[in-house]
């Protein structure tokens, strides 16, 4: 597949070697060397993005703006093919992009240390920061309403009434603590309301894995800007908590080992907030342990949303795999209530 895709953005040396690279679960990925250099080829998922355009156009917008306006900001883009696009489709294939690839980079998996969360941060903070004169507006929407909590509990609610009696009944437990914690999403409702709570440049997937670091353990940029989007910072940093602050991820069945670690969310906060302190409103300065709250919930309510329906967005390995996530993401969310008092203080 990738020997019919790569002449189209120049790659024709029969000496170039094409392999899989990373654990990306949406779109796929090779690494491409070619007369000593290397790149990065990719396949995007046009089941997830269904207008892959739509992310071409954003990429292409936001690297023009940071070539006039903040030149020395390190955005790794696509290169442009041979007719001069960003995004090449090539029938019964898909659509492919080729970036070049950092070398001496590497992505990371998992979060070990606090220097590790407050890097990341750094960056997510830095890229939001340095678009922070960028006109949203032109941006498309590449996952309709993808952190919109209101549409996510909508679906909940829709789901009850339609969904699997029998799922539904197993999962009283789990759908207690759901409604136990719906006024989240009253909170929400509420904040967006708020005119000094701003739509900002917002990445929206802020794992660990879509940051680079060096050899030094350096962060040097952000990748993965499919999701780029308007948003609120707090999708950003709630990503991060949701992802940051357990040792264990959203896999684990044993609950116990569900802990929230506090020097990582320290280091969460002053990574962003040093990087964004001259934007944020004071308002928004008050919202760092709300991101936390906001994007556990919202994620809680997906998953246990999607076993009602039958599996049909995450998948499952199991029967019982989407009311363990549930299960997992609201046994984290419990943790970080628990220390609702201690990171309030920390805040800004």
């Amino acid at each position: 597949m990738v020997e019919v895709v790569l002449p189209a953005f120049g790659f024709r040396d029969d000496t170039m070697v094409v392999a899989p690279f990373g654990n990306g679960l949406i779109n796929t990925t090779w690494k491409v060397i070619i007369r000593g250099e290397e790149y990065i080829l990719q396949k995007i998922n046009d089941q997830v993005f269904s207008r892959p355009e739509d992310i071409a156009h954003n990429i292409n917008a936001i690297a023009t703006f940071l070539r006039k306006n903040q030149p020395d900001y390190n955005l790794v883009a696509p290169l442009p093919a041979l007719n001069g696009n960003h995004l090449v489709f090539v029938e019964s294939l898909g659509y492919f992009r080729v970036f070049r690839f950092i070398r001496g980079s590497h992505a990371k998996d998992v979060i070990t240390t606090s220097e590790q969360a407050f890097e990341a941060a750094a960056q997510f903070g830095r890229f939001t920061c340095k678009l922070s004169a960028f006109d949203i507006t032109t941006l498309k929407i590449t996952i309709p309403a993808f952190h919109d909590l209101t549409f996510r509990y909508r679906q909940f609610i829709n789901a009850l009434e339609t969904g699997n009696k029998a799922r539904i009944y197993k999962a009283a437990t789990i759908l207690a603590k759901i409604r136990a914690h719906a006024g989240i999403e009253a909170e929400y409702r509420w904040i967006i309301s708020e005119r000094n709570v701003k739509l900002r440049v917002t990445h929206h997937d802020t794992k660990i894995s879509n940051v680079l670091f060096n050899s030094e353990d350096k962060a040097l940029c952000v990748i993965d800007l499919d999701t780029v989007m308007p948003g609120y910072f707090f999708s950003d940093v709630g990503d991060m908590m949701r992802t940051y602050l357990s040792p264990v991820d959203e896999e684990e069945v044993d609950f116990s080992k569900i802990t929230i670690r506090e020097e990582i969310y320290q280091a969460i906060v002053k990574g962003y907030y040093n990087e964004m302190k001259d934007v944020l409103t004071a308002t928004e300065k008050k919202l760092f342990y709300f991101s936390g709250k906001f994007i556990i919930y919202m994620q809680a309510l997906r998953f246990i949303t999607d076993y009602i329906n039958n599996d049909i967005y995450y998948g499952a390995r199991h029967t019982e795999h989407n009311l363990d996530r549930a299960g997992n993401q609201l046994t984290l969310l419990e943790r970080l209530i628990e220390k609702e008092e201690v990171f309030v203080a920390l805040h800004p």
